[in-house]
């Protein structure tokens, strides 16, 4: 039986498993749409809701206008920002890089990303009372190789 036994172990060690899931989430940061087997993308899915919502949880300070603010509003501002900041960089890695259409290499900082695009977006949804489910997995069918289950997972 498996009793309170959750988590794939994918054949790896800890320290493999939790390096491989940071390079998918922050692949699936960058861009917004990874193919992956149908089981990384599950457990993916519970990594990068949790990120996002690291960075939900600031709700109106992940948007206000800092400058618009008095000086002590805006060092509790930015001292929450930063606190969520550091706490989504300890697992995400902060830099990567992106090839545009025309070949050009384009760096992107992971962190900044999540928190300027992809988080604001979610706002409406939690302050409905909806949150989480903020990916979307799509199965793609079987992979020719190894006829391993694949599937898209993308964000919302």
């Amino acid at each position: 039986m498996r009793h309170r036994k959750t988590g794939r172990k994918f054949g790896r060690n800890s320290a493999h498993r939790r390096a491989m899931f940071r390079n998918l989430a922050g692949n699936l940061v960058l861009h917004e749409r990874i193919e992956t087997t149908d089981a990384k993308a599950k457990e993916l899915r519970g990594v990068t809701e949790r990120l996002i919502s690291k960075a939900l949880r600031l709700g109106e300070d992940l948007t206000v206008d800092v400058a618009k603010l008095q000086e002590e509003e805006r060092s509790r501002v930015l001292a929450r920002r930063l606190h969520a900041q550091r706490q989504i960089a300890r697992f995400l890695p902060v830099k990567s890089t992106r090839t545009l259409p025309g070949g050009d290499v384009e760096e992107v900082n992971l962190v900044q990303k999540l928190f300027e695009e992809i988080a604001p977006r979610y706002l409406e949804r939690v302050q409905e009372g909806r949150g989480g489910g903020y990916t979307r997995i799509i199965k793609k069918g079987n992979r020719r190789g190894d006829n391993a289950p694949m599937s898209l997972i993308e964000l919302l």
